[in-house]
């Protein structure tokens, strides 16, 4: 028997997210966010969920386009503390160490110790409640060499992202592969996939 447990927001896994993007100074900015994921095939796109009184919203609202770093397990420190201060009153670059780069394709830093990053730009926005939704289609990823499986797309055992527990409040790291995505559950019935 299943307990019921009043609502929260609690999903698993919930990735960890950088946000980058300049100010209207030009100083660049990010901010941690567990609030997203792909939300599109085609084209392809993520939604992350904001709070209007974060400096990365004004930052995304003013200039429409933004990167969305993956930090691996080795940077949990950078991570939290772009989570816990604010791009209005410090740099979060000076204080952690981080390295911010411009990207050649959109107006929006990435970080480079991140072994990947995903450009977007935003297409749509909700205001849902105490966060606003806001749609990013991706538009290119960078991804470091050494992350890249022999296909040359990033592989997650070697990216190490970060995972969010919202109730805990702890980072994980990924875990093991546990089955094949569209083949595992072929055992049941042969020739279920029609795309």
């Amino acid at each position: 028997m299943k307990k019921i447990i009043s609502p929260a927001p609690l999903l698993y896994p919930s990735p960890v997210l950088l946000i980058c993007t300049y100010g209207s100074d030009g100083r660049p900015n990010a901010m941690t966010a567990a609030w997203g994921g792909i939300c599109c095939s085609e084209p392809p796109c993520l939604s992350l969920g904001i709070q209007k009184s974060r400096h990365t919203w004004d930052n995304i609202t003013e200039r429409g386009e933004f990167m969305v770093c993956i930090p691996s397990e080795t940077l949990v420190s950078e991570t939290d503390f772009f989570g816990i201060a604010s791009g209005r009153h410090l740099d979060k670059f000076a204080e952690t160490g981080l390295t911010p780069v411009a990207s050649d394709v959109i107006d929006a830093p990435y970080i480079e110790e991140c072994p990947m990053a995903l450009a977007c730009r935003a297409r749509d926005r909700m205001h849902i409640g105490s966060h606003t939704l806001i749609i990013g289609e991706i538009l290119s990823i960078q991804a470091d060499e050494e992350v890249c499986g022999e296909d040359g797309m990033p592989s997650i055992d070697k990216v190490r992202p970060l995972l969010y527990d919202a109730h805990t409040k702890m980072y994980y790291s990924v875990g093991e592969n546990a089955g094949k995505a569209f083949s595992s559950g072929l055992k049941f019935r042969q020739n279920v996939y029609e795309p």
